[in-house]
């Protein structure tokens, strides 16, 4: 008779995948199974769970190894129902995410369908089936409330600013829609950051308490002049779901007259006649073209919310070698960049401040480091290739540093 092992039930599996390079083909089998055993045993190892029948039961598992797993279960039936009960403790913790929590329940599921099968008993199923169905629907849930707040950002730089949600929702609150293009248009980068905001998304701990001490947004939301007070306005920022929400979502009906008015008071200029047919320039990845709109002049933010402030701005062009044959070199302008930002911003924690002392690739950037700081963030898109790579292959740039391409040690 052939035997068969019970699979969860679940409809839900989640499993590791693991990826290697093949050492050699006398080794092959070797190698693959030790990598596949370290893949599977790692996270229970890191969690302190070294338990021989269940580190034994996982690799079965894994290897779909059924005779040597019936044998296992068949002489373990003690010891089955504390593991089913630890691993959906583990599996649980706080500070797992939901694929990791789902990775455990399934190998629970699988425990508890072999213990039903052999020992008759269907309990500890029924109790991890149940836990598996509440985690779906929670992830659901939470998929869903993330997806009812997205659609606030597709419009150019707003982002929704909701990591106090539930105080929010005890004084009756809705989220904040915060307009960073609008905010942009009004004043440099550089106002705000880094003295006021540290540029890392929910890094700041932006509260209530802050903002009437007068830091944070209370900086200008103050009941100080500069803009629109807190007190009595607190749901023309908590705006997210509300009707007049619809204002910061339609980019071809803005309200450019409010606009202008608020920069002349600020001391800022927005000139919206010289946009072409009235509209923001768009690229086509749909971020807004700010070096267009400087170009036509239809800008001309504040620099400094400081008396006598000087500015920096550091005046030298970088031409970095892409080590890629089929894509262009780049030219770094620091000087458009040192316009909009500090030199602190970048330097020295995203940037060492050394020429060739930094091994920039496109997968970190993509990963945030480097230009993804702020590239596909709040300025233009990596997949915008040739607005960077533009500079061909062997062609000098007068004055310019060279950034020589070599292969990380």
């Amino acid at each position: 008779m052939k035997m068969i092992s019970p699979l969860p039930s679940t409809a839900h599996t989640y499993r590791f995948k693991p990826s290697y390079k093949s050492p050699g083909k006398k080794k092959r089998r070797l190698a693959a199974a030790l990598l596949s055993a370290l893949i599977i045993l790692a996270p229970y190892s890191a969690a302190g769970a070294e338990n021989a029948f269940r580190n034994e039961f996982i690799i079965n598992y894994k290897a779909n190894r059924f005779p040597q797993q019936a044998e296992l279960v068949k002489k373990n039936k003690e010891a089955m129902p504390g593991e089913i009960k630890a691993l959906t403790a583990e599996a649980l913790s706080p500070d797992r995410d939901f694929e990791d929590r789902m990775y455990l329940l399934d190998i629970a599921n699988a425990m508890g369908s072999m213990y039903k099968y052999w020992h008759g008993d269907e309990k500890p199923l029924l109790e991890v089936e149940t836990i598996q169905k509440m985690e779906i629907a929670r992830e659901r849930q939470r998929a869903a409330e993330a997806e009812k707040w997205a659609r606030y950002e597709k419009l150019l730089g707003n982002f929704i600013m909701k990591e106090h949600l539930k105080q929010m929702e005890a004084e009756g609150l809705n989220p904040v829609i915060f307009p960073h293009w609008l905010h942009r248009v009004w004043f440099q980068c550089k106002v705000c950051h880094q003295d006021i905001f540290v540029m890392k998304r929910g890094g700041n701990d932006i509260s209530k308490t802050h903002i009437l001490e007068g830091k944070q947004c209370g900086v200008c939301h103050a009941d100080n002049g500069i803009a629109f007070g807190t007190k009595g306005n607190c749901e023309r920022c908590h705006n997210a779901g509300k009707e007049g929400a619809g204002r910061l979502q339609d980019m071809a009906n803005l309200d450019h007259k409010k606009i202008k008015e608020a920069a002349s008071r600020l001391g800022a200029e927005w000139n919206y006649e010289n946009l072409p047919a009235g509209r923001i320039p768009i690229d086509r990845w749909g971020f807004i073209d700010w070096l267009k709109l400087k170009e036509l002049k239809v800008f001309n933010p504040v620099i400094s919310l400081t008396k006598g402030f000087k500015d920096e701005v550091r005046d030298n062009k970088i031409l970095f070698e892409s080590g890629n044959d089929l894509a262009s070199n780049v030219l770094f302008d620091h000087k458009v960049h040192s316009t909009w930002i500090k030199c602190s911003t970048c330097h020295p924690a995203v940037f060492k401040d050394s020429l060739g002392g930094n091994h920039i690739k496109m997968t970190d950037m993509s990963a945030g480091k480097f230009c993804g700081h702020c590239h596909g963030k709040v300025s233009f898109t990596f997949a915008d290739c040739l607005r960077c790579h533009k500079v061909p292959k062997g062609s000098s740039v007068s004055g310019a540093l060279i950034h020589e391409f070599k292969i990380a040690q």
